[in-house]
This record gives C-alpha cells, structure tokens and sequence, in this order.
C-alpha cells in the first residue's frame, strides 16, 4: 500500500554522544514528523508534529527515558482506524530500523 513507508530524514550524534533523529512517518498516519534523542540506548525527547495532539504529548513523557527494546515491545502493532499503523506504531519501527545501530 502508498505511504505505509517511514523517512529518517536527520541522524546526528552530538560533541555529548546524543543522537538526535528527525523521520518523516507514514502518510497513512496524522503526524508529519515525529523528533527525539538516544541516550545510551534510552528514549528522550520525545515529540510528534500534528497527530492527536493530547495523546502524543502523553506518549512522549511516558516513554521518556525508557530502552528502546521496551518501546518497541509495547508500541508495535498498534492501530489507528483499521489503518495498519498508527504514529506509535511509526515510532516502533523508526526504532527497530535503528536498533541495529544501537
């Protein structure tokens, strides 16, 4: 299907060995970009641009802090109206993609 596709579309580690990732999710979802930062194989930072806004407020602060593997084990598969994916689930396979680099 069209846009079931993720872009990372910035990885950069900075002078403090944060990675700081910008990707640009599905077009079957409502975000357009979801931005966050790895520390030592842990979340930060975490934060979406449009989606439900509530919602993805809610999921940054929840996930902050929390391993990767963790973050994918709880967030991948979910869906969002019968769509397939969702923007948690866009986030997990930013991840799983990234994973192999941790």
């Amino acid at each position: 299907m069209p846009g079931e596709d993720f872009r990372i579309i910035s990885d950069t580690v900075d002078e403090r060995g944060v990675r700081h990732i910008s990707a640009v999710p599905s077009a079957l979802v409502c975000s357009v970009q979801i931005d966050f930062d790895l520390v030592e194989g842990r979340i930060h930072n975490l934060s979406y641009i449009r989606g439900c806004n509530g919602n993805l407020q809610a999921i940054g602060r929840l996930l902050e802090g929390m391993e990767v593997g963790e973050v994918t084990g709880k967030l991948s598969g979910v869906d969002c109206k019968f769509r397939g994916t969702s923007c948690t689930d866009q986030l997990s396979r930013i991840l799983r993609t990234l994973q192999e680099g941790i």
